[in-house]
């Protein structure tokens, strides 16, 4: 067997692996290569498994196969390409760390053990004996590494009971905090609208509640991390989790003002932190006529300006 000269090994191969038509094309050929390390002057029983990160993916594409891939085609590879790697058993996200927030950016991929097996014996006469042994475990593999992600998502319990889980990292923690410990205190018998979530943006949504109270948003909504409604007096708490990105500022509180306009309950705009050293970094941004909870100091609250305390204006 010789080196593969260029893609038509890899091509074949996804073929085989009976991927959808979308992903049998160069861009993810090259994907596969890169996370088997298979440089020119290697043969498939060489290939390795490094954990890499799309920028990693996408440098050594250009480095081994000339192919210059533009910045702004990270997430074109990775949602494109990666997302049904991993759907299909081939690859595998974080096997170092499952814990990391799927947002992250030391985010890395690997190629699962099975694919790399079934690799080694192409161009060999096991390799149709390799095919149908990876096919007969491939429909177990996804939800096996599934659970293993379950495993690490942060487990939120909400006032009725129900349990929802958000996936792992410290913005889905605050999210966490906001629902345990800000809602009883400062909207005691609120429901939950929504809570985003990294991995999945409509982590939870109450879409019928919301709409209830005249507010329709979709999928392209610039909807805060969490919305919670109190019904004791009639408001909509719009709460914005600030770990990585800013507070509810002057332009977001326009933003927000502007999607919930429609609302039947009065509007009060929260951003959450999760300790005062963060909330110390974003001091001069806060909008007036907003709330500030801090994660680390549950039991208190800050006002900025006006002549209420916790209500719309």
């Amino acid at each position: 067997m010789t080196a593969p000269r260029n893609l038509d090994d890899t091509l074949n191969i996804l073929a085989a692996l009976d991927l959808p038509r979308a992903q049998r094309n160069e861009r993810s050929a090259l994907c596969l290569l890169a996370i088997c390390d298979m440089t020119l002057d290697k043969l498939w029983r060489e290939a390795s498994s490094p954990l890499l990160g799309i920028t990693q993916i996408m440098d050594w594409a250009r480095a081994h196969y000339k192919k210059d891939y533009a910045p702004n085609t990270r997430e074109t590879v990775r949602r494109q390409t990666i997302h049904q790697f991993i759907d299909a058993g081939i690859a595998l996200y974080n096997p170092d760390d499952p814990s990391q927030p799927v947002n992250s950016p030391k985010a890395v991929y690997q190629i699962s053990p099975e694919a790399l097996k079934l690799v080694h014996c192409y161009g060999t006469p096991e390799w149709d004996k390799a095919l149908k042994n990876f096919f007969q475990v491939k429909a177990s593999l996804s939800e096996r590494y599934a659970k293993r992600r379950e495993m690490n998502q942060v487990p939120v319990k909400l006032a009725t009971g129900r349990e929802i889980r958000l996936s792992p990292g410290a913005h889905s923690e605050l999210i966490k905090a906001i629902i345990e410990n800000f809602a009883p205190r400062f909207a005691p018998g609120s429901v939950l609208v929504y809570a985003g979530d990294a991995g999945d943006k409509w982590g939870y949504f109450d879409e019928p509640l919301l709409q209830r109270l005249g507010v329709w948003v979709d999928s392209h909504g610039k909807i805060p991390d969490v919305v919670l409604y109190y019904p004791l007096k009639k408001w909509l708490l719009l709460v914005e989790s600030v770990t990585s990105h800013g507070p509810v500022d002057g332009k977001r509180h326009a933003e927000l003002s502007k999607l919930f306009a429609s609302s039947k309950a009065g509007i009060v705009y929260v951003t959450a932190f999760p300790n005062r050293a963060t909330m110390a970094r974003y001091l001069d941004e806060i909008a007036w006529e907003t709330e500030v909870c801090v994660a680390d100091a549950p039991s208190h609250l800050i006002h900025f300006n006006g002549e209420k305390f916790l209500g719309p204006y």
